[in-house]
């Protein structure tokens, strides 16, 4: 690198908040299955252990040498529904709390893949692994869950996704934190780095290292220098920052691959914010001229901000995957706090804003007596936007117990803090009812 990358690179850490936001280790637990489950638990244990034992110190090593801030070093395995199938298990707490001891011995920040894909119906585990999501979030520190709902390909199991709105209630029910360890998915992919919707699928290699990169201060410092010009320059100006952003972390996942000895997978280009001041994904899109996000335009400057992201990340990575663009959790950005606390942005807003961004509806806070029926319309709706336009799309909601419209609600750390947002009023009880599939869409059948 010349003189003055090196530079750059430094005031991007130093003064933008710039980071490697993960480095997450995929382990297949195919070879854990076992009828006997403690046997099966006890094979989990042995591999996570023996598979991840240096990544905290290689992560760490890597920070030390290069100066690059490393914040999360985590794991994903296949989902445990398929893994503890082979059992005659009843729930599948006793696992959760495997994966969590595994967590604890290694050193990582979180493990995800107490998970479970639905999406066309369900198989012998998946139910039992379902409802034991709330007591499984319970009684563990470090382990996320999942379920796939939905599809493009198999279009949207409304019997999965009733259940799941139950469950999301149960969950807030039996812990403060649960349902923000647990997302449920349209389009779920197999690759993820990000918590908490991380699972190891089938299709991956016995273990591999994903990277998840950061940069929303990068970007708004980029931006600042451009004030004015036209969106031609934006969306270069952009495309070029992710470009440098995505090279630090194909370095850091490549150093990490070598040194622990496992292929290295991709590069997740996902700005994902925190709640640290300048690390704002909200605060990017009002330095392209919005006075506050939520405001008219704001999808459109999500969408401009998440091509040239792709479009830059692509460019400096062989090898891209995950979710790849911008994150807009309430609670984890700063700016979106500021822009529900003013009234400026709404869940219909964020709604529409999920059809553009990486995500979804993610680290939402909404009143505790919402109902499980319109938290499983809210699943479906989001379900919907991923499956009709090929893209993941995600829920992650925390119904607030005893609290109120406009309150905030502390989950500490990355998980930030939350205003509890207002639900619409009108009941989704009979439609969540019916039950059975929405089909794929005809542009789903390719073949």
């Amino acid at each position: 690198m010349e003189t003055n990358q090196i530079l750059e690179t430094i005031r991007m850490i130093e003064e933008e908040n710039l980071d490697i936001r993960t480095i997450t280790m995929g382990i297949s637990l195919l070879d854990c299955i076992d009828s006997d489950s403690d046997r099966a638990c006890e094979k989990i244990y042995q591999k996570i252990t023996t598979k991840a034992k240096d990544l905290v110190k290689v992560g760490e090593a890597i920070e030390g040498e290069y100066g690059i801030p490393i914040i999360n070093k985590r794991i994903s395995v296949t989902p445990i529904a398929i893994i503890a199938a082979a059992t005659p298990d009843t729930d599948y707490v006793k696992f959760a709390k495997t994966l969590d001891k595994a967590a604890k011995a290694v050193g990582v920040n979180f493990l995800g893949g107490f998970s479970a894909l639905v999406e066309k119906g369900y198989q012998h585990g998946d139910a039992i692994l379902m409802n034991s999501i709330p007591q499984a979030l319970a009684e563990t520190d470090f382990v996320c869950g999942s379920v796939n709902i939905g599809s493009t390909k198999a279009g949207i199991n409304m019997d999965a996704v009733a259940h799941m709105g139950k469950i999301v209630k149960e969950t807030a029910a039996a812990s403060d934190l649960g349902c923000a360890k647990l997302v449920v998915f349209a389009n779920a992919v197999e690759d993820n780095p990000f918590m908490a919707g991380a699972f190891h699928g089938v299709g991956e290699a016995d273990c591999v290292i994903n990277v998840g990169v950061s940069g929303p201060g990068v970007v708004k410092r980029a931006l600042e220098k451009v004030k004015g010009e036209s969106f031609d320059v934006v969306a270069e100006v952009v495309k070029q920052t992710a470009f440098k952003i995505t090279r630090m972390g194909q370095m850091v996942g490549r150093i990490a691959s070598e040194r622990l000895g496992v292929p290295f997978g991709i590069v997740d280009l996902s700005l994902a914010p925190t709640p640290a001041v300048g690390d704002s994904v909200a605060h990017v899109l009002e330095e392209m001229g919005l006075e506050s996000v939520g405001t008219h335009g704001t999808t459109a400057a999500l969408a401009l901000l998440n091509d040239a992201v792709k479009k830059g990340g692509v460019m400096a990575c062989n090898h891209v995957g995950g979710l790849s663009g911008a994150f807009i959790p309430v609670s984890e950005d700063a700016g979106m706090i500021d822009a529900v606390n003013n009234g400026y942005l709404t869940i219909e807003k964020l709604e529409a804003m999920t059809a553009i961004c990486s995500v979804g509806l993610d680290m939402i806070a909404i009143p505790g007596d919402t109902p499980a029926s319109s938290i499983a319309a809210m699943i479906a709706d989001e379900a919907a936007i991923g499956v009709i336009n090929h893209k993941t799309t995600a829920v992650r909601i925390i119904p607030a117990k005893d609290k109120k419209i406009g309150e905030m609600v502390e989950f500490g750390g990355l998980l930030g803090r939350a205003p509890v947002m207002a639900v619409n009023a009108a009941g989704s009880n009979d439609f969540v009812a019916r039950g059975g599939r929405i089909p794929a869409p005809i542009h789903s059948f390719k073949n």
